[in-house]
């Protein structure tokens, strides 16, 4: 909770966090992840963790592959709220997320599935668990004992698109930003699917560019910096992706912290639109 009695909605810094501890609303996630051992994160959770965090797993927990739609496809609600009920999260519950890669490899996204849920009051730690360690904050390795609760809520669908979704939203003059690399946006490098290049009519902002030396841009800087992106879209017509729909809500995170809440998610992001071979692919920086 802020100085002024409202909830931490999009950002938090670790003194405040550490302050909190203790908080009997309040629920720490922990969502450490790492496409190349994703194994390591939860063995890296059991060995030192914020004090009272639960450990939230991308694949598991965040993601549902039982469903198509790209690497980590978006989850069903009934799955999701069983999981916040299991982690003691209730709809009045102060949640923050923090991870090890700047909020994109998990946080953003624990914070966007929380978010399209309509719950306010999550944040992600702003610097995550290196700057946790760089201030010589608690850690622990006990696991929490958690108070089970029940969890009630449904996804707005209108904030996770589908690819047939996405070319819509084009067709209908909508924004698509895409957060990975640029040399991977341009068909370059590509390091992880099948093929290279972007989804036709997107424009590319790295997610990196919400970052200061491992912290989120100042408000006024992300604002700036969005606003001149955006060339006069509102928040709501603007959809983002990445490779897989986990470090594009990192965009989604800044803007909200520079206050232009409102953005969408591609879920399936480039994995997805992968998926039809028959979906067309563009190259370079820009398109004609």
């Amino acid at each position: 909770m802020s100085t002024d009695g409202s909830p931490w909605d999009s950002l938090v810094e670790a003194e405040a966090l550490a302050a909190a501890l203790g908080r009997s609303d309040l629920v720490v996630l922990d969502a450490r992840s790492s496409l190349a051992d994703p194994a390591s994160c939860e063995a890296a959770y059991r060995e030192a963790h914020i004090p009272g965090a639960r450990f939230a797993d991308l694949d598991r927990d965040l993601s549902d592959h039982t469903a198509p739609g790209g690497r980590h496809p978006w989850p069903r609600s009934d799955a999701f709220t069983r999981r916040l009920g299991a982690w003691g999260i209730s709809p009045e519950t102060q949640v923050v997320a923090y991870d090890a890669g700047n909020g994109a490899l998990a946080a953003a996204r624990a914070w966007f599935l929380l978010r399209a849920l309509g719950h306010r009051p999550v944040a992600v730690l702003n610097g995550g668990w290196v700057r946790w360690l760089e201030l010589g904050l608690p850690v622990e390795s006990r696991l929490p004992a958690v108070v089970e609760t029940t969890y009630r809520g449904e996804f707005d669908r209108t904030r996770v698109l589908d690819a047939s979704d996405v070319q819509a939203h084009l067709a209908n003059g909508g924004m698509l930003v895409d957060a990975r690399a640029r040399e991977r946006f341009a068909g370059e490098v590509e390091p992880i699917d099948p093929r290279a290049g972007h989804v036709p009519g997107a424009v590319n902002r790295p997610y990196t560019d919400n970052l200061d030396g491992g912290l989120f841009k100042s408000t006024p800087i992300l604002a700036q910096e969005f606003g001149t992106l955006l060339q006069g879209h509102p928040p709501a017509d603007v959809a983002v992706m990445c490779g897989s729909g986990v470090t594009a809500c990192h965009h989604l995170l800044a803007m909200a912290h520079a206050g232009m809440p409102g953005g969408k998610l591609y879920a399936g992001s480039w994995s997805g639109w992968l998926e039809d071979p028959a979906r067309p692919v563009a190259t370079g920086y820009g398109d004609p």
